[in-house]
């Protein structure tokens, strides 16, 4: 039967199920490239052992069994936590500010992490019941959750219009970012290489319980958003139409900032800034799925878990015995990606 001769129930029914095969699919990839990002290493573990490995740990020699369990996994789980967590933020944040350029890092939390975290490299406070090791990040997140708050503040203030958001985030992103300018002009040598290291981003610094603690905000905040999926996708249609079905635009506005803020905060004060995740993810999930937020906000998040994953892979594989930070390896693993659809999507117009 031709798709002109289908009902509209069957042509829905069967977009739906091709959907729900391309998240499969992606699902499947996101297997392998952490198979793929767990193998690549100088050590020579291959991915019988690996997988021996994971299911019976005593099966690894000593030094296999800590290289994999102390090195590899930590910094494959935290691209899969950090990416995921980073694409649903930037499908919620495209969403809610209704602006394909917008991303976690438009609302200013970003700068403000990096700004928290050149803090703590060039001043080296002192807080007391944190190790010394724990005062980076915490300062990162800190810093990073005020910036929502003054964003929330802000949303309270102008009664949730959208442009006063991006305007005060685009200014809190440029005073932050003179801001950590200012430090790196008064600091050493030595710190300013550390911020400009930490800036671009690198999982090598996490451990299992960043990806504990990365992995549970994911997981806590995920539920809020699958929880309003169809006023998300209401809301595509504009706030007017949105209004008129009863929805309290600002109200909404205010709690998908606080979940941005949040997920965006928890994402980059263990690995630094890692941009362009929650850019270009949520538009390849959207090219692969369209706007229904049902498949949009998982595909989104699997998307950046997946690009984050192949950047791991790559920043391993393309140097041997040198681990490249991940933050220069995204853009060059998404833009192809993101440019391919682009132009698939052309020739189907």
């Amino acid at each position: 039967m031709a798709p002109a001769d289908l009902s509209l129930h069957d042509r829905f029914g069967a977009i739906h199920r091709r959907r729900l095969m391309i998240i499969s699919a992606m699902v499947l990839a996101l297997f392998l490239s952490l198979g793929l990002d767990l193998a690549a290493g100088p050590a020579g573990i291959d991915i019988g052992d690996i997988v021996g490995g994971i299911l019976d740990p005593q099966s690894l020699a000593l030094r296999y069994r800590i290289i994999l369990w102390e090195v590899r996994l930590p910094d494959a789980l935290i691209a899969l936590a950090v990416g995921a967590a980073l694409g649903l933020a930037g499908i919620e944040t495209q969403t809610i500010l209704d602006n394909p350029l917008a991303s976690p890092f438009t609302l200013g939390v970003s700068s403000a992490a990096v700004l928290g975290a050149s803090l703590a490299i060039v001043l080296v406070p002192v807080l007391p019941f944190l190790p010394e090791a724990a005062i980076l990040p915490v300062m990162a997140l800190l810093f990073a959750l005020g910036s929502g708050i003054l964003i929330l503040l802000i949303v309270r203030w102008s009664g949730g219009a959208r442009e006063t958001v991006v305007l005060f985030g685009i200014a809190l992103v440029f005073l932050c970012n003179a801001l950590t300018a200012g430090l790196q002009y008064l600091a050493s040598a030595e710190a300013v290489q550390q911020i400009v290291f930490w800036t671009i981003g690198n999982l090598t610094r996490a451990g299992w319980l960043e990806v504990g603690l990365v992995t549970a905000c994911f997981m806590i905040i995920l539920p809020f958003s699958l929880r309003q999926v169809w006023i998300m996708t209401l809301l595509r249609g504009g706030e007017a139409h949105a209004r008129s079905m009863g929805i309290n635009v600002a109200r909404l506005r205010m709690w998908v900032i606080l979940r941005i803020s949040v997920l965006a905060a928890f994402a980059v004060c263990f690995v630094g800034a890692i941009g362009f995740i929650g850019l270009v993810g949520p538009h390849i999930a959207r090219l692969l799925l369209g706007e229904d937020h049902r498949l949009l906000v998982p595909g989104s998040a699997i998307c950046g878990a997946l690009i984050l994953s192949l950047a791991s892979f790559l920043s391993k594989a393309l140097v041997p015995g040198v681990i490249i930070p991940v933050g220069i390896l995204t853009a060059v693993v998404g833009v192809p990606v993101f440019l391919g659809l682009l132009a698939g999507r052309r020739k189907t117009i």
